[in-house]
């Protein structure tokens, strides 16, 4: 696996904006009967995608057969999707509870914000040795 230039903030930022889609989704399908509350797995996506959490090594699946699909990276974070328990279930079988949802997205939409700060700092980092200052 290649080391991106920006390390794990590349897959962070990628994995927050998947869990802010399906936050969302939680909170436009509130009033949906019998709609099921989901978020996704942050942390087990991003350990999928980077070992130890910034460890350089990763120990790949071999490939036996060219029809094989290669194990490169998160290419989706479907598999990590998990549904959330309510701690106050709807009586018409929806699992969305409005003030926990609008929480989780407020503290995903804060830690994409400093993801892409990190990633700022890092496009400035390369600007400025790119035109040796």
């Amino acid at each position: 696996m290649a080391q991106s230039v920006f390390g794990i903030h590349e897959t962070a930022f990628r994995v927050r904006s998947a869990r802010a889609e399906v936050l969302a989704n939680n909170l436009a399908n509130s009033d949906t009967p019998n709609f099921k509350a989901r978020d996704i797995d942050f942390r087990a996506a991003l350990k999928d995608a980077h070992g130890d959490f910034g460890s350089s090594e990763r120990f790949e699946m071999a490939r036996t057969n060219k029809n094989h699909i290669a194990n490169d990276s998160v290419s989706s974070t479907s598999e990590f999707l998990k549904y959330r328990q309510p701690t106050q279930p709807a009586l018409d079988g929806n699992t969305v509870e409005g003030h926990i949802e609008k929480a989780k997205f407020m503290e995903n939409s804060i830690q994409q914000t400093a993801t892409l700060a990190f990633l700022n700092g890092k496009i400035k980092g390369i600007r400025g040795a790119l035109k040796g200052e």
